[in-house]
Parts: C-alpha cells; sequence; structure tokens
C-alpha cells in the first residue's frame, strides 16, 4: 500500500464517510446488512488471517474503514448489538477450525506407529515443554522489539530453565522406546491454529510457530470471540434490568394512577355526599323558616284579629270611654279619627242652631217693626 492510500485509509478511520463530502460513500450505512459486522467490531478473520498460509481472502461482505469510524461515534450514543453479529461469524469460524484439527488429529493417528499409554504421555509432555519454549521465546522477541530488554532477558532466562526440563522429559521419552522408533518424527496438531508441530524441533521452528501471525491471529480471534461473548451477556444482562426496571415503574405508575383514581373516586363520593347532607340541612332549614314564618303570620293574623274584634267591641259597648290600653296603632289613629268627625259634626250641629236662631229673631225683629209701621199708619 502506497503512502498516500494510507493516508487515504487513516482520514477514514477518524473522520469516517463524510471527511469529503462525497455522497456515493454515503449511500451505503454501516447498519446496512451488506456490511461486515466482524470488521466493524476489528475482528473479522479475513482481516486478521490476511498474508498468512490461511489466508481467507476478501470477505463477501463489505469492509470500510470509514464505515468503521462512524459505527465507533454511533456505539457511543446507543448501543446497536452488533456483538451478536460478530460472534455468530467467528463462532462458525472458529467451530470450522475445531473440526479441522479433530480431523489432524484422526490422520496422525491412522498414520503413525501405535504407541503406548505411558509413551504417549512422555511424548506429550515434550509436546508441552516445546511450546511453553515457543511462547516464552515468542515474548522475548516482542519485549525486545518494543524495548524492554531487561524484561525480555528475565523470559530469557525462564527459557533455559524449561530447556533443562525439555532435556530431562527427552531422556525419558527415549529410554522408553527404542531407537529406530525414537528416530521417527512425531507430530502434534497445535490445538490453537491445527497446525503440526514435530516433537524433535528446534527453538527457532517453535519460536517462528508460536509467535507467527498465523497463530496469534488465531489466539486474536479467539479471545476477542470471548471478549465478545461476555459483552454480550453484560449487555443483555444490563437490557433485561433496564426492561425490569421500565415495567416495575409502569407498574408503579399504573398502582398510582389506579390509587390517585380510587382516592379522586372516594373524594368525589364524600363531595356528594356532603352535598347531599347540606342540601338536606338547607331543605331542613328552609322547612323549618317556612313553618316557622307561616305560624308567625298566622299568629299575627290572629292577633290582629283579636285586636280588631276587641276594637270594635270596645267602640260599640263604650263609646264615651274609649280605652287605648290595649289598642294597636291602627285602633287609635281609627278612634282619633272618629272622634274628630263626632267633634265636627257637634260643631256643626250648633253651628247650624246658631244660625236658625239668629234669623229667627231677624224675622221676629222685622214683624215688629212692620207692625209699628202699620199701627203708625193707621
Amino acid at each position: 500500500m502506497s503512502a498516500q492510500a494510507q493516508m487515504r485509509a487513516l482520514l477514514d478511520q477518524l473522520m469516517g464517510t463524510s471527511r469529503d463530502g462525497d455522497e456515493t460513500r454515503q449511500r451505503v450505512k454501516f447498519t446496512d446488512e451488506r456490511v461486515c459486522k466482524s470488521h466493524l467490531l476489528n475482528c473479522c478473520p479475513h482481516d486478521i488471517l490476511s498474508g498468512t498460509r490461511m489466508d481467507l481472502g476478501d470477505c463477501a461482505k463489505t469492509h470500510d474503514l470509514a464505515l468503521r469510524a462512524d459505527y465507533e461515534i454511533a456505539s457511543k450514543e446507543r448501543e446497536l448489538f452488533f456483538e451478536l453479529d460478530a460472534v455468530d461469524h467467528l463462532e462458525s469460524f472458529i467451530a470450522d477450525c475445531d473440526r479441522r484439527t479433530e480431523l489432524a488429529k484422526k490422520r496422525l493417528v491412522e498414520t503413525q506407529d501405535e504407541i503406548s499409554a505411558e509413551v504417549a504421555a512422555k511424548a506429550e509432555t515434550v509436546h508441552e515443554l516445546n511450546e511453553e519454549i515457543g511462547k516464552l521465546l515468542a515474548k522475548a522477541e516482542q519485549l525486545g522489539a518494543e524495548g524492554n530488554v531487561d524484561e525480555a532477558q528475565l523470559v530469557l532466562q525462564e527459557v533455559e530453565k524449561v530447556r533443562s526440563r525439555k532435556r530431562d522429559a527427552e531422556e525419558e521419552y527415549r529410554n522408553s522406546m527404542p531407537a529406530s522408533s525414537f528416530q521417527q518424527q512425531k507430530l502434534r496438531v497445535c490445538e490453537v491454529c491445527s497446525a503440526y508441530l514435530g516433537l524433535h524441533d528446534n527453538d527457532r521452528r517453535l519460536a517462528d510457530h508460536f509467535g507467527g501471525k498465523l497463530h496469534l491471529g488465531f489466539i486474536q480471534i479467539r479471545e476477542k470471540l470471548e471478549a465478545l461473548k461476555k459483552t454480550v451477556i453484560d449487555k443483555q444482562e444490563k437490557r433485561n434490568q433496564d426492561r425490569l426496571k421500565r415495567r416495575e415503574e409502569r407498574e408503579k405508575e399504573e398502582r398510582m394512577k389506579k390509587r390517585t383514581k380510587s382516592r379522586s373516586r372516594e373524594r368525589s363520593r364524600e363531595h356528594r355526599s356532603r352535598s347531599r347532607e347540606r342540601r338536606r340541612r338547607r331543605s331542613r332549614s328552609s322547612s323549618r323558616e317556612r313553618r316557622r314564618s307561616s305560624r308567625s303570620r298566622s299568629r299575627d293574623r290572629e292577633r290582629r284579629r283579636r285586636h280588631r274584634s276587641r276594637s270594635r267591641s270596645c267602640s260599640k259597648g263604650r263609646r264615651h270611654e274609649p280605652s287605648t290600653r290595649h289598642k294597636s296603632s291602627r285602633d287609635r289613629e281609627r278612634s282619633s279619627r272618629d272622634h274628630s268627625r263626632e267633634r265636627s259634626r257637634k260643631r256643626g250641629s250648633s253651628e247650624r242652631r246658631q244660625d236658625s236662631r239668629d234669623q229667627n229673631g231677624r224675622t221676629d225683629s222685622r214683624r215688629a217693626q212692620d207692625r209699628d209701621r202699620d199701627t203708625g199708619d193707621l
């Protein structure tokens, strides 16, 4: 890959598909089914094992570093659960690798000479020590490449200890079987990458295998699969807890709503009962007031009637002895009006009598004058 292509890939990985405003690249979203979800999570076997003797070639789905950047940005905002697709992909790949490993073991059993269980156990011990030496040498080389020289020296010291143990195990294995059979190469299948390992391989061969890209790639795939499984379990537990929490909240809200409804119903019932009681009390009080008012009116009418009857009887029986002790104001007014009328009648009659007397005196005087005139003429 040229430097320009590397820079372009780095920009895609950092900024995503929209870094240049290219609409054609934005047509394919990272959520599309055509996009490899294992690639988005940086665990696709096609990328990890590229350049090895088990190179799988190009993936059938889309690989784009810009889409991976888009996914990393979106995953910070919400859960996408692409880990499920990646787990399915890696499990199918590891299952296929394990099947190849079992087939290789069966093939070795069929081709190699059969040995006793004791000799097989000693051979297995030698293989395990070879594997440990290879891993330690690969680790020392990695530490040296990183600049940790002191730690690399400590690892090499452990390698020497394991080599001494290996020599002792090989000696026991050599003594337990004939020399002709010992010279034959005893192969063993690697449990990680299904590659063949020899019992008499030197340290350089072991270091190249255990520190090689193929073996480390399979280790990375297997470790990534375990990490994804754990992540999926954690997310599922979290989602279940969130669902349970939301369900409890909904149930709590429903209970609160029911309580509020029941309380409102009780309050409305109490309010209605109180209003009914108030209306009853008001009706009772109003009926009492009406009865009282009717009684008082009837008593007043009876009093007025009695007073009228008394006043009439008093005015008829004792007209010249008016008594105003038990009379009402109206009776007193009537009696005063009657007295005034009586006085005015008396005054008028006396005046008429006086006028009649005066007229009679005048007529008598006129008659006397006429008689005197008549006598004088005679």
